[in-house]
């Protein structure tokens, strides 16, 4: 029978699951990478982890995500996960869009969804969940990238391009990383290095605000401005900078970052898509347990690859088709997710986890 899931461990993490396997309280951090559709091959190991593995959890854990990733923890933290995430794929899949959808049009299938997401009372769960703990990444735009206006947002980004080609480092001089935390306790990554940033508590009037930053993709969707509580401007997608969540977790504790991934592939920044040779932080990598889909798994689904924002220009007009497309890929997942239930629980994870050294970092 052909595995269908990887994994791929840093060097801390990988002594000690050889050592010991995987339980739930080994786990500090759940990481959530941005990506948009590529979630939903993630969709019922989401499932499987929030509505059943880390039930058990009495200490806090946290979450970390941007855009589509922080999407997925805002369904997971809310108190019937399974309906919260079931209510977030159906709003997701229902998407439909004209043949050439402006910002705004793109915008409402969004606020739609994120409003099924979150229902009622979505914010006042997820910001009192027990053991919970979620955190949004969103930049704040500086200069011409806060605009709207192509004419000044075209340049803008594309000096953007320019000085990330160069050094990520430069990334900086136009976005702000901004982390949305839940106050109740403040988690270890509070004071990542890298970027300016600042540090916004989450409560009930800023949590939807700062979720629908973190995936307002710029020039796709207009940037979410003056979210309260967070500094004056405007806020965009949380991947710009944070992409496959590459950060430092300053982990004090030595516990396991579990980072459920769509690819088998680490990418910092959603602007080194296109760049080879931009390499993630390795040392950042060292208490990560990656989660991916293995080849096997891929070759197995439509198309042999998962979603992506590409499928609605491919399917423009036959929403009927991708659905039935996409919903082949959810089944993969819920393979996926019973797979590795089955593998953590009969500590088999000892014999099947690699070394991150194996990863393919870039694809």
């Amino acid at each position: 029978m052909s595995q269908l899931i990887s994994f791929f461990a840093g060097d801390k993490a990988f002594l000690k699951i050889r050592d010991a396997g995987l339980q739930p309280d080994d786990v500090g951090v759940v990481a959530g990478a941005a990506g948009g559709p590529k979630w939903l091959i993630l969709r019922h190991l989401d499932r499987a982890l929030f509505g059943s593995w880390l039930q058990s959890r009495k200490t806090p854990l946290y979450l970390i995500g941007s855009s589509i990733g922080a999407w997925r923890f805002a369904a997971s933290s809310q108190e019937d996960p399974l309906a919260a995430l079931e209510r977030f794929e159906s709003a997701y899949l229902e998407q439909s869009y004209t043949a050439k959808p402006s910002p705004e049009e793109i915008n409402r299938e969004l606020e739609r969804i994120l409003n099924r997401l979150m229902g009622v009372e979505g914010p006042a769960q997820i910001l009192s969940n027990p053991f919970l703990r979620i955190s949004i990444m969103a930049v704040r735009c500086r200069g011409w990238t806060g605009s709207d206006e192509k004419a000044m947002l075209v340049p803008a980004l594309a000096s953007a391009v320019l000085g990330n080609a160069v050094h990520r480092r430069s990334l900086g001089l136009f976005f702000e990383r901004t982390l949305f935390y839940d106050p109740r306790d403040i988690p270890p990554f509070f004071n990542m290095k890298g970027f300016p940033m600042q540090e916004v508590a989450l409560n009930a009037d800023n949590i939807k605000p700062a979720l629908r930053a973190s995936g307002s993709i710029p020039l796709l969707m207009p940037g979410v401005k003056n979210i309260p509580g967070a500094s004056a401007g405007t806020y965009r997608d949380g991947g710009i900078i944070d992409y496959h969540m590459n950060i430092d977790y300053m982990n004090p504790d030595d516990r396991i970052v579990l980072f459920p991934h769509y690819a088998q592939a680490v990418v910092p920044g959603w602007l080194d898509k296109q760049l080879p040779w931009r390499k993630p932080n390795l040392s950042n990598m060292d208490p990560v347990l990656l989660l991916a889909p293995s080849q096997s798994a891929l070759e197995q689904l439509p198309h042999k690859k998962i979603p992506d924002r590409n499928d609605f220009q491919k399917f423009a007009g036959r929403d009927s088709e991708r659905v039935l497309y996409w919903r082949q890929v959810l089944e993969m997942s819920r393979k996926m997710a019973d797979e590795v239930l089955e593998v953590v629980a009969s500590g088999r994870i000892k014999q099947r986890v690699k070394p991150m050294s194996e990863l393919c970092i870039r694809q």
